[in-house]
């Protein structure tokens, strides 16, 4: 009722404006949780494509590394057969009755073991090459556990996002929030290769 500027509020006026406000709220919250949720699952969708490209890369640099593997065993398997042929000389100069023979076999030795040298080099370098591609298979396998991370991180943020607007719990909304940023922080970890 009201009267010359004096209102007296009912008790369902008071019920009806706390509705009201309970109501903005929800519907406040509703659209905080819906934007946050459509933001998280666009970030999610790009860590998700970056640890699926990671583990692509590791498997690839780790193939790379096996075919440098298989040239250094080459590399050595022919280090061995010309030990063998030089063992084999060797072996024919101390035997060898002329003179003329023995230098025909020394010439073999000494020809023997500059090309092993150079073998030696080659197939040194070449498992330079192979760890190097191991090294940057772990690498990628690391970052891909980073993704990985990030992403499981924002997929239960969202799973949160969902119960706290079945819910209406704050704890829910805060947890949401939470593990969002946790994922988000994970996932600029493995941006900077941390």
């Amino acid at each position: 009722m009201s009267g010359a500027g004096f209102h007296v509020h009912g008790p369902h006026d008071h019920e009806l404006e706390h509705a009201q406000q309970q109501a903005a709220h929800g519907e406040s919250m509703t659209n905080q949780i819906a934007l946050f949720t459509a933001v998280i699952a666009t970030v999610g969708a790009i860590f998700a494509y970056m640890g699926g490209a990671t583990q692509a890369n590791a498997g690839l640099y780790k193939n790379n590394a096996a075919i440098k593997k298989t040239e250094a065993s080459n590399q050595w398997n022919y280090f061995q057969a010309k030990s063998t042929k030089q063992s084999l000389a060797e072996v024919s100069r101390d035997l060898a009755p002329v003179a003329a023979d023995k230098e025909k076999y020394q010439a073999k030795i000494d020809r023997y073991e500059k090309e092993k040298k150079e073998i030696q080099l080659g197939a040194e370098k070449i498992e330079l090459e192979a760890k190097e591609w191991d090294r940057k298979s772990d690498d990628q396998m690391h970052l891909h556990h980073r993704w990985a991370q990030a992403t499981t991180a924002l997929q239960v943020s969202i799973a949160l996002a969902a119960m706290a607007l079945l819910t209406k719990k704050k704890w829910l909304e805060w947890g949401m929030f939470g593990l969002g940023a946790v994922g988000m922080a994970i996932g600029a970890a493995a941006v900077l290769h941390v």
